[in-house]
């Protein structure tokens, strides 16, 4: 249980670095410290104007990435199950590349092919805290009812692909700075498909034929839900995720007509962040993750005359269910 809350404070926590990632690239302040790892050689530069963003971004990431440390460690010691293991190694990987592609993003100023890599990958990594939270919890290794239909299962996976390819074009737009290429809303340029004469009206468009395909396949998927299943532990997710992408077209919406306010822009990343992360989890929508068994099923043979942990030999062979730290 403990290390439940400790990775969810690990998930959490990586949600705010999303937004303070996006207040950085909504400001402009990318360069605004122009060395790394150092701030303009210093540990701690004076937090005024971009370097506020920019500098507070990195202590936050070195936050995340102490926690991802613990919580990598914990998990590989105090786990029994090989695929949550590994999926605490991948976390710790991932928070270490995404460290390296932050400074190099920002030593090679800003190129568009390492920035949109950093972003995806700082999504990727939100996935994995979250599924690491989810796969330590103890409603985890609550036996239930798993009523989902194989075809439900395939539809999910899609979703979750088309979700982070937007998610892909999203980043596109905001580090080519095309996020007012199209003015209008809905409409793009008074017209349904607009004039795609330059790269930044292109992928701008592409970003809406994109959150129109997610719609329909979020959408599509709640709808199968409510009709074949009547299992909260799938028609919850499935209705958060339609919830969710509501809030977001909403939130892309309003990106324009505020002609890209702060406030509105960066939430828009972090919901996104969270529509991923919410159909990433969802193995089954709503049920346990195919690559990772509930803590009920992992067991471990102690042969006898072996000593536990404890110094105390076993008198015969038996199973024992591991239990969380």
């Amino acid at each position: 249980m403990a290390r439940h809350r400790f990775a969810v404070l690990t998930a959490a926590s990586t949600w705010v670095l999303l937004f303070l990632g996006g207040l950085v690239t909504s400001t402009g302040s990318g360069l605004a410290v122009p060395d790394w790892p150092l701030s303009f050689g210093q540990v701690f530069p004076p937090m005024v104007g971009g370097v506020l963003f920019e500098h507070g971004h990195r202590l936050a990431a070195a936050a995340v990435g102490c926690l991802t440390v613990v919580l990598a460690l914990w998990t590989v010691v105090g786990d029994a199950r090989p695929a949550v293991r590994a999926l605490g190694l991948l976390a710790l990987l991932a928070v270490v590349l995404q460290g390296v592609l932050g400074g190099i993003t920002v030593l090679y100023k800003l190129p568009l092919a390492v920035s949109v890599t950093h972003a995806c990958l700082a999504q990727t990594f939100f996935c994995l805290t979250v599924t690491l939270a989810l796969v330590t919890s103890p409603a985890w290794s609550a036996g239930r009812p798993r009523r989902s239909p194989a075809a439900l299962c395939v539809v999910a996976g899609l979703t979750t692909g088309a979700v982070f390819g937007q998610l892909v074009l999203g980043a596109l737009m905001r580090h080519m700075h095309a996020g007012l290429a199209i003015p209008d809303f809905p409409l793009a340029f008074g017209r349904l498909v607009p004039p795609l004469v330059t790269p930044c009206i292109a992928v701008h468009f592409a970003h809406r034929v994109g959150a129109l395909v997610v719609a329909v396949a979020v959408g599509s998927t709640a709808v199968h839900v409510l009709r074949h299943s009547d299992d909260p532990w799938i028609r919850r997710p499935a209705l958060l995720a339609a919830g969710l992408v509501v809030l977001q077209v909403s939130l892309g919406a309003l990106t324009i007509w505020s002609r890209r306010a702060l406030p509105v822009t960066t939430t828009h990343l972090v919901v996104g962040a969270a529509l991923l992360a919410k159909d990433f989890t969802a193995g089954e929508p709503g049920g346990h993750h195919p690559l990772v068994e509930p803590m009920s099923g992992v067991t471990e043979r102690r042969v006898e005359g072996l000593p536990l942990a404890g110094g105390e030999p076993v008198e015969r062979d038996r199973e024992v269910v591991d239990t969380d730290a």
